[in-house]
């Protein structure tokens, strides 16, 4: 039994171009996902895709604390620079401890705490996001395999985990500057995302 039901979807202008907007809803806690679509993407060949979990601070307030904002707008330019591709905008926000636990664990880390330990001491794991939605989404959509924007090897692992059959890992590494650069030095060295220096990273200091 699928873990979401496709409710609707509907046509979304955006700056790169014209989407699909499918929207879900998953059964046990009544939220609401979308996924934006551009082409055809039921065919056997993979398909370029982003798992995007929810970032109100970094999507639509232009937070420089996360590179969420910065990934979202790149994978969209991207799906559309193919003409074809799926983002899921999963509403998983702060690695699934939701808007005010992380705007807690932002206060937090203004006394000195990395992201990872600001979430455990609040009592909540490192990254207790769920993927499962993300398969049942990507399987009520036709999608067989994926070409996956990430830089986190969880997420490979997981839709391995649920069947979702992964031909390529895309690098997507947006958005580095003064104020997310420890964020993304805790995000590479604790929980293993795949982060390439640059020469440019010395020189990111407040």
């Amino acid at each position: 039994m699928s873990s979401v039901s496709l409710v609707a979807s509907s046509k979304l202008p955006t700056p790169w171009g014209i989407f699909t907007m499918v929207g879900f809803r998953e059964e046990v806690s009544g939220k609401d996902h979308v996924a934006l679509v551009m082409g055809d993407i039921t065919s056997d060949e993979p398909v370029l895709s982003r798992i995007h979990s929810e970032c109100l601070t970094g999507d639509a307030l232009f937070s420089l604390r996360c590179d969420c904002g910065f990934q979202l707008q790149a994978a969209l330019q991207r799906i559309a620079e193919e003409q074809r591709g799926v983002l899921l905008y999963v509403r998983q926000e702060g690695r699934g401890i939701g808007l005010l636990n992380k705007i807690q664990a932002y206060h937090l880390q203004d006394q000195g705490a990395d992201t990872v330990d600001a979430n455990v001491a609040l009592g909540f794991a490192a990254d207790q996001r769920d993927y499962t939605i993300c398969a049942d989404m990507l399987q009520l959509l036709g999608v067989r395999q994926l070409k996956l924007m990430t830089n986190n090897p969880r997420k490979l692992d997981a839709m391995a985990k649920l069947g979702i059959d992964v031909a390529e890992r895309v690098p997507l590494q947006e958005g580095k500057n003064p104020y997310n650069a420890f964020y993304l030095e805790t995000k590479a060295g604790k929980l293993g995302h795949m982060l390439e220096q640059d020469d440019d990273d010395a020189d990111l200091q407040l």
